[in-house]
């Protein structure tokens, strides 16, 4: 499986592969396959949100400490 380019395609494909999913049609064989690519694109977005988590607590850092220069 190929990495998504952003958090938005992740999400995407992980709801592809939800419909696919739960789709009763679908064979076993292929569900675990899908159910492996589901796992790797949420671990992936978990990834990005803590990194963008993270990038908005040290912008929030960077102007409390702006706010305590000026008072």
């Amino acid at each position: 499986m190929k990495q998504p380019k952003s958090f938005e395609e992740g999400m995407q494909r992980l709801q592809e592969l939800l419909t696919v999913l739960q789709d009763e049609t679908t064979p076993l064989a292929q569900s675990v396959k899908l159910y492996a690519e589901a796992a790797s694109l949420i671990s992936y977005c978990k990834e990005t949100l803590d990194t963008a988590k993270l990038q908005i607590e040290e912008i929030d850092a960077g102007l409390a400490a702006k706010t305590e220069e000026t008072l």
